[in-house]
C-alpha cells in the first residue's frame, strides 16, 4: 500500500506494508491533527510556513538536490518564530513516534490472532522452539532458580520527558489503542479523538523542559513514573505469560520464582556528582517508599471492593477471622472506619485495616509493618483462604498479582546501587591515614594496608578527618537504611577506574571504619566497573588478584560466592572507538568466564550500556545471543538510560514486549548455546587486527590530533549541551578542558546532534578496508553472515550510517570555519567525509547491498517518515549556534530556542546518547 506525503499534492509517495496500513492511517490522522492544532494556536500563516518549510525539507530529500537550498530559507528567522517551529516539528514526529509504539502493539494482537499466536522472539515463541531442539522440562527447572533479568534505571538521561507531558502521551496512546483495529463506532471513535485532540493542545501550551536545573529529587520523579506505572502493572502479566509458555510446551503446573528485579541509579550514582551523597541515598529511598506503598494502598483499596464475600454464603480460612481480629485492636482508628453493614464481609475488613497498616507504616507509625515480608504474609492469607474455599476465581487471581508485585518491589520498589571513583576512595584513605602519598603508593603496599584497615578498623590515626567525612556518611547511611527498607534495598556498589584488587578492598575497609557491618561482614556487592579498552583488557588480571586475597576471598563467601563485574561500553568506545572497544568487552566476557570456572566464583555481568550504538545501544536480544557462550548463564543484568527508557518502557504493551524478547534471548543463550565453531579462531585473529586497526585510526584522529578538540567544540553544539537542564550530574569528570574529561554522554550526544554520528564508525571504515584487502571481502561477508558478535556490530554500524546526513554535518563542519586554530573545517572534514565513506562502502560490500538497511524496511521507513522534520531543526541550529556564538554565549532567547533544538533532534532521530 502506498500513501502520498500530504492531502494536497504528492511530494512523495511512503510505502506501507499490507500489514502497516491501519499505522498509515494513525500517521496520516495525527499528522492533520497537529497540522489543525498549530493553525489553531498560532494561525494560519504559522502552519503555512511549516508546510512551506516541510515541503521543502521533502523535496530536498526525494530530489536529492544540496542542502544549502533549505539553509537558505531558513537561515535568519526571528527567534520567536524560531522557537515555535522547533516545536511544531518535535509534535510532528512526537505523532509518528507515538503511531508506531501503538502499532507495534497492533502486531502482537495480530500475531497472537493469527496461526498458533506465537509472536517470534516472545516467551511462547521461545520456549517452543527451545522444547522443538531437545530442552526439557527439567532443564528449564534447573534454569529457573538463578534466572535472573534487571534493568537498572540511571540517572542521567539525554532525554528526560517531564512527568505531566508523559501522562498525557498515554492518554493519547490508549485512545489510540481504543480503535487499534477500528472496532469502534463514528461517535466513539470522534470522542476518542477528541480526546488525543486535548493532550496535543494541552501539551503544546505546556513548556518541554522546567525553568530550573534538575534536582535528584526530580530525577526519581522521572524514573519513578516508570517503575510505579508501566513496570508495577506490567510484572504480573510478564510472569503469567511465561507460566502459561512453560505450561503449554512443557506440562505441568509451574510456580515461578522472582524471575524480573529492577534497579536504580536516581540518588546513588556518586562517580563525578557532588549533588549525590548520604543525604539524597535516604531521600530517594524514602520516596521510593511512599512511592510503592501507595500503590500498594490503591491496589487493596480495589481489592477491598472485588473480595466482598460473605461469611455465610462460603468458607473463610480461621486465620483470616484471626488476623482480623488482631488488626481491630492494633488499628483502633482503621477498626472504627469498618462499616456495620460488612461485618460479615471477613475479606473486605481484613483489607480495609491492611490499608490503615500501610498508611501506618509509610507515617512510620508503631502499628505499622515492620517489614515488606509481613504485608506478603496477609496476602498469602486471604490467597489460600480463597484457594480453600473456591475463591481463585472470585478474586484469587487479582490477590496472586499483588502477591507478586509484594514480593519483587518489597517496601523500597528498586533496588538503589551505589558508585563512586576509585579515586575519591584513595582521597579519604589518604585523610584517615594521613598519609598524602597514598594514592600514588604501589598497589600491593595498599593491599596490606588495607587488610589491616579491614581486620581492625578502629586503628585508624584520623577517624574525624574532614575529607573523609562524605564517604564515611554513605556507608553510615546504607548501614542504618538495610534494617528499614530490606536486604534487596541495595544493589551492588560499583567502583569506577577500577585498576586493582586495593580498589575493591578500599570499600570494605571504609565501610567497617563507618560500622556498615552485619554478622561480621559488609553486607554489599562490590563490583569493580572497568571502563577503558585498557582497564578492559586488565580485568582478568585484576579480578585473578582480588580472588586470590584471603580477606576479600572471606567476602565473598558471605556473599554466596558470587562477583558483580561491570563492563563500561561508553568510556571503553570514547577511548578506542567503536571495533575495538567491542572486541575488548567480548574477550573481557571470554577470560572472566574463564576464570570463573577456574575459581569456583560465579561471575554476574553487569552491562554498562547507554541509548547510543557507540555506547552500546542497539537491540538487546541481539546482544545477549552475541555474547560469548557461557557468559550469560541465566543472568542480564544492564542499564537503561536516556531515550531508551522512554522508547522501551513508556507503554505497557511494549514494556511487556520488551521484557519477553530480553528473556528469550536469555534462556536461549543459556540453554541453547551457539555449538563451538571451528572457524572462530580464525575470524577471532581478524577481529583482533580490525580493532587494532581502528583503534590506531580513530586515536590518531580524536585523541592526539591537535586541532581536534578546537573543532570538535565548534563542529558539535556541545557548549549548548553543557548548559542544558536535563540532568543533575556534571557534564565533566573534574575542571579539565579537552575530550578526556568529557563524560561518554555528551561526548556522544554531540556527535548525535550534528548528524554525523562519528563515534559509532569513525576508524571502522579504514579497518574494514584493511581486512578487506587482507582476507578477502567472502571472508569478511561470512564472519557478518556466520558470527553473531561481527553480524551485530555491522548492523549496528549500518544502522548509524542510515541514521547520518553528511550534508547537514557540513553545515556544522563550516562552523570551524573562522577559528583562532584557522580553517579547521578545511583541514579536517575532507578525513571525516571520507571515513564515512569508507565505512559506507565497507559495510555495503560486506551485505552485499545496495542501499543501508535494505534489510530492514521498517527503520529505513521510519528514518525517512522523521527526517523532513528533524532537517529543518538541525539547520535552524547550525544558524542559531552562529548568532549565539557571535553574540558571546549569553544566556538569553537564542540559547533557550537552541535547547529546544536540541530536544527536538534528540527526540527525532533517537539512539542518541
Amino acid at each position: 500500500m502506498t500513501s502520498p506525503d500530504t492531502n494536497e499534492e504528492p511530494l512523495r509517495t511512503v510505502e506501507f506494508g499490507a500489514t502497516d496500513a491501519l499505522l498509515r492511517e494513525d500517521v496520516k490522522t495525527l499528522g492533520a491533527m497537529v497540522g489543525e492544532i498549530l493553525a489553531e494556536q498560532r494561525g494560519d500563516a504559522f502552519l503555512h510556513e511549516v508546510e512551506r518549510l516541510r515541503r521543502a525539507a521533502i523535496l530536498r530529500r526525494e530530489s536529492g538536490a544540496p542542502v544549502a537550498g533549505l539553509a537558505d530559507v531558513l537561515a535568519g528567522i526571528d527567534l520567536s518564530q524560531a522557537g515555535d517551529l522547533v516545536r511544531a516539528f518535535s509534535t510532528y514526529f512526537q505523532a509518528v513516534n507515538l503511531a508506531e509504539r501503538v502499532h507495534r502493539i497492533r502486531r502482537r494482537r495480530d500475531h497472537e490472532r493469527a496461526g498458533d499466536g506465537a509472536q517470534p522472539g516472545g516467551l511462547r515463541a521461545v520456549i517452543g522452539e527451545l522444547v522443538a531442539q531437545g530442552i526439557a522440562a527439567g532443564d528449564f527447572a534447573a534454569l529457573l532458580p538463578r534466572l535472573r533479568i534487571e534493568p537498572v534505571f540511571t540517572a542521567h538521561p539525554t532525554e528526560a520527558v517531564r512527568r505531566v507531558l508523559l501522562h498525557k502521551e498515554r492518554q493519547i496512546v490508549a485512545a489510540l489503542v481504543e480503535d487499534i483495529d477500528r472496532s469502534r463506532t463514528p461517535a466513539e471513535r470522534r470522542a476518542g479523538q477528541e480526546r488525543i485532540r486535548l493532550a496535543l493542545t494541552a501539551s503544546w501550551q505546556t513548556a518541554e523542559a522546567p525553568v530550573a536545573k534538575p534536582s535528584v529529587g526530580d530525577e526519581f520523579e522521572h524514573v519513578g513514573f516508570y517503575l510505579s506505572e508501566v513496570l508495577y502493572r506490567v510484572l504480573p502479566v510478564f510472569h503469567e505469560a511465561f507460566e502459561a509458555a512453560l505450561r503449554e510446551h512443557c506440562g505441568g503446573d509451574w510456580a515461578l520464582p522472582d524471575v524480573l528485579g529492577f534497579g536504580s541509579w536516581v540518588g546513588g550514582d556518586m562517580d563525578g556528582n557532588p549533588n549525590v551523597g548520604a543525604d539524597t541515598i535516604a531521600a530517594t529511598l524514602a520516596a521510593q517508599r511512599r512511592m510503592v506503598l501507595a500503590a500498594y494502598r490503591r491496589d487493596i483499596d480495589a481489592l477491598a471492593e472485588l473480595l466482598s464475600q460473605s461469611a455465610s454464603r462460603v468458607g473463610i480460612d480461621d486465620a483470616v477471622i484471626a488476623r482480623v481480629d488482631a488488626y481491630r485492636e492494633l488499628l483502633p482508628d482503621g477498626a472504627a472506619r469498618l462499616h456495620p453493614r460488612h461485618a460479615d464481609m471477613p475479606y473486605r475488613n481484613l483489607l480495609v485495616l491492611m490499608t490503615a497498616r500501610l498508611w501506618a507504616t509509610s507515617h512510620d507509625e508503631p502499628a505499622g509493618y515492620p517489614d515488606a515480608a509481613a504485608f506478603e504474609a496477609d496476602l498469602a492469607l486471604i490467597a489460600a483462604s480463597l484457594r480453600a474455599n473456591g475463591g481463585e476465581h472470585a478474586g484469587g487471581f487479582a490477590v496472586n498479582r499483588l502477591l507478586r508485585r509484594a514480593r519483587c518491589f518489597g517496601f523500597h520498589l528498586a533496588s538503589l546501587d551505589l558508585r563512586q571513583d576509585s579515586a575519591m576512595h584513595d582521597v579519604a584513605l589518604a585523610a584517615l591515614l594521613d598519609d598524602t602519598g597514598w594514592a600514588t603508593r604501589d598497589a600491593a603496599e595498599r593491599a596490606t594496608r588495607l587488610h589491616a584497615l579491614i581486620e581492625h578498623p578502629a586503628d585508624v590515626p584520623a577517624a574525624t578527618a574532614e575529607a573523609a567525612r562524605s564517604s564515611l556518611e554513605v556507608f553510615r547511611t546504607v548501614g542504618a537504611l538495610r534494617p528499614r527498607y530490606g536486604e534487596r534495598v541495595f544493589g551492588p556498589y560499583i567502583v569506577s577506574m577500577s585498576r586493582s584488587a586495593a580498589d575493591a578492598l578500599a570499600v570494605l575497609a571504609l565501610a567497617r571504619i563507618a560500622g556498615c557491618v552485619e554478622g561480621g561482614e559488609v553486607p554489599l556487592d562490590v563490583a569493580p566497573l572497568f571502563e577503558t579498552v585498557a582497564d578492559l583488557e586488565a580485568a582478568e588480571a585484576t579480578l585473578r588478584e582480588l580472588f586470590a586475597d584471603p580477606v576479600y576471598r572471606r567476602h565473598l563467601r558471605a556473599r554466596g560466592g558470587r562477583q558483580v563485574v561491570m563492563l563500561g561500553y561508553s568510556d571503553s568506545a570514547k577511548d578506542g572507538g567503536i571495533i575495538a572497544s567491542r572486541w575488548a568487552l567480548q574477550q573481557t566476557q571470554v577470560a572472566l568466564a574463564a576464570l570463573a570456572r577456574e575459581s569456583g566464583v560465579r561471575i554476574d555481568f553487569f552491562h554498562g550500556r547507554g541509548g547510543s550504538i557507540s555506547r552500546g545501544g542497539g537491540k538487546t536480544e541481539r546482544a545477549v545471543i552475541a555474547a560469548p557462550r557461557g557468559s550469560v548463564d541465566g543472568y542480564l543484568r544492564l542499564t537503561e538510560q536516556g531515550e531508551v527508557i522512554h522508547r522501551k518502557y513508556g507503554i505497557r504493551a511494549i514494556a511487556l514486549r520488551n521484557l519477553e524478547q530480553t528473556t528469550g534471548a536469555v534462556l536461549r543463550a543459556s540453554l541453547r548455546p551457539r555449538p563451538p565453531e571451528p572457524r572462530e579462531d580464525r575470524w577471532r585473529a581478524i577481529a583482533a587486527q580490525l580493532a587494532a586497526d581502528s583503534r590506531a585510526h580513530y586515536r590518531a584522529f580524536v585523541h592526539a590530533h591537535p586541532d581536534f578538540p578546537a573543532y570538535f567544540r565548534a563542529a558539535t553544539p556541545i557548549d549548548v549541551i553543557e548548559r542544558l537542564r536535563i540532568g543533575s550530574r556534571p557534564s565533566k569528570r573534574g575542571s579539565k578542558g579537552g575530550v578526556e574529561s568529557l563524560r561518554a554522554i555528551p561526548w556522544v550526544f554531540s556527535w548525535a546532534q550534528n548528524r554525523s554520528g562519528l563515534t559509532a564508525w569513525y576508524g571502522v571504515g579504514t579497518a574494514l578496508q584493511r581486512a578487506i584487502d587482507a582476507h578477502g571481502l567472502d571472508e569478511l561477508a561470512t564472519m557478518a553472515r556466520d558470527w553473531p558478535f561481527f553480524g551485530a556490530l555491522v548492523d549496528d554500524v549500518e544502522m548509524v550510517l542510515a541514521k547520518s546526513d553528511m550534508a547537514i554535518f557540513e553545515r556544522y563542519s563550516q562552523l570551524a570555519v573562522d577559528l583562532p586554530e584557522g580553517d579547521l573545517h578545511a583541514r579536517l572534514h575532507p578525513g571525516i567525509a571520507a571515513e564515512f565513506a569508507r565505512t559506507r562502502d565497507g559495510i555495503l560490500a560486506i551485505r552485499d547491498e545496495d542501499d543501508l538497511l535494505a534489510r530492514d524496511p521498517r527503520l529505513r521507513q521510519s528514518i525517512r517518515l522523521r527526517n523532513p522534520y528533524v532537517d529543518p531543526i538541525s539547520l535552524l541550529q547550525v544558524d542559531l549556534l552562529a548568532r549565539w556564538r557571535a553574540g558571546g554565549r549569553e544566556d538569553d532567547a537564542r540559547l533557550q530556542v537552541l535547547m529546544a533544538t536540541v530536544n527536538g533532534i534528540a527526540a527525532g532521530i533517537q539512539n542518541t546518547g
